[in-house]
């Protein structure tokens, strides 16, 4: 379990985390989601004891990371997969962290196979791609069996065989009682794996909730729709009050936002517009976080769907 009181860290006169409480408890997959620079790293980086909190305090399990007298067999951890020596072989460098901590050569050769890495195990892991350097850095953070993982992004750079391999064992973890704590910028393989979402921007806790609860938050409306006159009824959309989003994924078909089916409906018999579907739909974790985070990005960009601007080509 990881449990923060009050952690705030400050560098100079920026404040990167704002003071937040949160536990992250175990049996469940909990993700950790906000904007880039929102804090997440600086967040994982104070419960590892690598960033010393500006104020509050974090402990895994029940003590500070630092005091844990062998921290491999309480908490697991990927924050840069590229952490090590690359002219070592992944072996090699498994046996060095185990021979730290009194780990059994079995245990070694058991997360060995585990992650895939049986083919390139005696070969240096500076030449790994990097899909295979985030199966290393989970086979480093599995080698104690602990009780608790901390996972900065494991799927980059993984094929989709590796990212559902990833969400298999997060949540085979979690169902051993284990507490697993992971972030991520994919949504979808997000959606897929947690239970329990915490999302941060600008230092501070904007959900603490189960992903259902968050999912049925998000204030926007959407549905789809299928209609022959797919323009016009974007228009009369986009000419209403409120705020209105529609998207186009296929000629003929409309994704709506922030406007119930009703609405939809009144707008397209308003303009005698036919329309053969309407199907409202549950709210993506795309579209829960981007309500959640609206605003509150550090970097934002400049969106611009050339397909609104007319005789565009």
């Amino acid at each position: 379990m990881i449990e923060a009181r009050g952690l705030a860290k400050r560098y100079g006169a920026k404040t990167a985390v704002d003071g937040i409480t949160f536990d992250v408890q175990p049996g469940k997959v909990t993700g950790f989601l906000g904007p880039n620079g929102a804090g997440k790293s600086t967040t994982m980086r104070m419960i590892l004891g690598l960033d010393r909190p500006t104020a509050g305090s974090v402990t895994v399990n029940g003590a500070p990371y630092a005091n844990h007298k062998a921290p491999l067999r309480e908490v697991g951890a990927l924050l840069e997969a590229k952490a090590f020596h690359p002219r070592r072989t992944a072996y090699n460098h498994l046996r060095a962290l185990a021979a730290t901590h009194s780990i059994p050569k079995a245990r070694i050769n058991e997360v060995i196979e585990l992650t895939g890495l049986g083919p390139v195990a005696r070969k240096r892991v500076g030449g790994f791609s990097m899909g295979m350097g985030q199966r290393f850095g989970i086979a480093a953070a599995l080698l104690g069996n602990p009780q608790t993982l901390i996972l900065d992004e494991p799927v980059n750079g993984l094929d989709p065989e590796g990212v559902q391999w990833v969400r298999h064992l997060a949540r085979g973890l979690a169902a051993e009682g284990r507490t697993v704590f992971i972030s991520s910028h994919l949504m979808s393989e997000m959606a897929l794996t947690a239970d329990h979402l915490i999302v941060i921007g600008r230092g501070r806790i904007l959900a603490d909730a189960p992903m259902d609860e968050v999912l049925a938050g998000s204030s926007r409306e959407r549905t789809l729709v299928r209609t022959d006159d797919a323009e016009a009824l974007a228009a009369a959309l986009g000419s209403g009050s409120g705020p209105v989003e529609v998207r186009r994924p296929a000629p003929g078909r409309l994704e709506v936002l922030g406007v119930s089916a009703r609405g939809i409906a009144e707008a397209a018999l308003s303009r005698r517009i036919l329309i053969t579907e309407l199907t409202p739909q549950q709210a993506s974790l795309e579209d829960a976080y981007m309500d959640l985070t609206r605003g509150e990005a550090e970097y934002q960009s400049l969106t611009t769907d050339h397909r609104e601007t007319p005789g565009h080509p």
